[in-house]
């Protein structure tokens, strides 16, 4: 789907881990229908060549580097987000909490500094964004919060004990915020996908079966799909599967 949405177009949304995979996925398709895209990448260069390459096609976009575990950094941004002028003028219309990492060892292998990281990206992260983005949304009278689950949020599988943790806690985290927010006129929903065919499980596995996965692109317009229903309808909870997923029934 292509072309520019009247529900999405002159919107500004923020997606975490936004230079590639599905979250590059997600900042082309709402940028394709009009919404400007804030790329927020740990990896500032892939941020730059992600906004790069949807400003050619006309889409306006702004990369900035932000480890959304570092509550200094994302109080840095929002501070610019909300001081006038360029893509990062004081408005933000949704943000998409899609940064993430893993680990895959058994729990006793797990040294206690990659589970805090994996904790603090995946989970500590989606907080930090949150919390504040939530005031600018409030003084707004709207706002979108999607949040990237997983099926690892819905069910366990061997040696990814601080994955599912973390993941586990962001569709509670989701859930809660929904409660917490329509009364603000916030909207707030957890995409709980499915295997995708991204370097996030790509590098890792290499002899993943592939049929198995899914276009990241399905995924993107899942959130595509939540974030243009109608102004008195909220979805608070998707799963987009592969045909083929084996991680769920």
């Amino acid at each position: 789907m292509s072309g520019n949405d009247p529900q999405l177009e002159g919107k500004r949304f923020l997606v975490s881990g936004g230079g590639g995979g599905l979250g590059g996925e997600i900042c082309r398709m709402l940028g394709e229908a009009g919404a400007s895209v804030i790329v927020a990448d740990l990896d500032l260069s892939r941020a730059t060549e992600c906004a790069a390459s949807l400003e050619q096609t006309g889409v306006k976009a702004h990369a900035v580097g932000v480890d959304v575990s570092d509550a200094q950094a994302v109080d840095r941004l929002f501070k610019e987000i909300g001081r006038a002028g360029g893509h990062l003028a004081g408005r933000i219309d949704g943000i998409i909490n899609n940064a993430a990492i893993d680990i895959t060892l058994p729990v006793e292998e797990v040294d206690t500094e990659q589970w805090r990281r994996v904790l603090m990206v995946n989970l500590y992260g989606p907080y930090l964004l949150v919390h504040a983005a939530v005031p600018l949304m409030k003084a707004q009278g709207s706002g979108h919060i999607v949040n990237i689950a997983s099926t690892a949020s819905k069910r366990a599988w061997p040696n990814a004990s601080a994955y599912h943790a973390t993941k586990w806690g962001v569709l509670g985290f989701s859930h809660a915020l929904h409660a917490e927010l329509r009364p603000h006129r916030i909207k707030v929903s957890a995409i709980v996908a499915g295997g995708m065919r991204t370097p996030f499980l790509l590098d890792r596995f290499p002899d993943i079966d592939t049929s198995t996965l899914q276009d990241p692109a399905n995924v993107a317009r899942a959130v595509r799909f939540v974030l243009t229903q109608p102004e008195e309808t909220v979805i608070p909870e998707v799963m987009v599967l592969p045909m083929k997923e084996t991680s769920w029934p």
